[in-house]
């Protein structure tokens, strides 16, 4: 019976020869993503921009353009028409009028007012409304959900490990965060709270899957205790390499479906996933592993580890 291997089932790829150009290719991608989200910023959707959605149906297919110039003209600022899902279905966003709930309502009524004339029988889904004040605590609330990720990650590596795994993985996680914020800043995909969800799953893929690769590296340092720690991380990679990229692809052709067939409203979410996969599975090979020699990690460190552990369990 045919098996289909996507990797060989035996690799010697020397991943540490190109610790050097993965390390300078990341720090160029991270610094051009911080100069974007500082310079060119993010499309901030209504979660964080405060402002006024509306979900609408229309009888027959939306005739966007004339619903644009309708609503461009009503004098409420910014309004964005989006069409997702089926052809009668369209995403409003209105920016945040000045002055309290009274104005957003009002906002909403004119809004509805000139649409019903030309779209008969259209009715409303959705209608939201976030103010300022909340979209500030969802900043806030956004920015402790990652940065809380990220410090739970760094102490449960280092109870599991030590302390050069534990900034091993740190650094792969910040690294993937960084990242994927610049791609939500060059692709001006809309950040809203679906976008903090996508990253907290990106962390935590990444993170499983550096985990894999350093259990196979603690396993190996115990195993061949006279093999050069560079020989030893290639193998360790190795080892995992298959069920890295066995997990990664069959997890992007999930997303390849979500993107492609689960409408407008989670496709910028899946865009993300899909992205921080691809990050999240190179990081764990040229980031993770490959910093361990860089943050000191020593061999007779870990030989004496071995050592009194087995001295303790005899």
């Amino acid at each position: 019976m045919f098996r289909l291997r996507m990797v060989p089932e035996k690799t010697a790829i020397s991943f540490m020869k190109f610790r050097i150009a993965a390390f300078a290719l990341s720090s160029i991608l991270a610094l051009a993503s911080a100069g974007l989200f500082f310079g060119v910023g993010l499309n901030r959707g209504i979660d964080f921009e405060g402002g006024i959605l509306i979900e609408v149906a229309t009888q027959g297919p939306a005739d966007l353009a004339e619903m644009r110039d309708t609503l461009g003209g009503l004098g409420l600022g910014e309004v964005a028409l989006q069409e997702f899902g089926a052809a009668n279905d369209v995403l409003i966003r209105v920016e945040r009028q000045p002055g309290e709930a009274e104005a957003q309502e009002a906002a909403i009524d004119t809004v509805k007012a000139a649409l019903e004339p030309t779209n008969p029988g259209i009715s409303y889904r959705r209608v939201e409304f976030v103010g300022p004040k909340v979209s500030g605590e969802l900043v806030e609330a956004a920015v402790l959900a990652v940065l809380t990720a990220v410090v739970a990650m760094l102490f449960y590596i280092w109870l599991r490990f030590e302390w050069q795994f534990s900034l091993g993985a740190v650094a792969a996680l910040v690294h993937d965060v960084i990242l994927t914020i610049g791609f939500f800043a060059i692709t001006r995909t809309e950040f809203n709270l679906a976008s903090v969800a996508a990253i907290l799953t990106i962390v935590g893929y990444s993170i499983n899957d550096t985990v894999v690769v350093y259990d196979r590296v603690r396993e190996n340092l115990r195993k061949f205790k006279q093999m050069p720690l560079g020989d030893l991380l290639d193998r360790s990679i190795n080892d995992t390499l298959s069920r890295t990229v066995v997990t990664g692809v069959t997890t992007l052709l999930a997303l390849g479906a979500l993107f492609f067939f689960g409408g407008e409203v989670i496709r910028g979410f899946s865009a993300a996933l899909i992205w921080g996969i691809v990050i999240g599975t190179y990081s764990s090979i040229f980031i993770a592993a490959p910093m361990l020699p860089a943050l000191g990690l020593q061999r007779n460190q870990r030989e004496d580890d071995a050592e009194e552990e087995a001295a303790e369990t005899t």
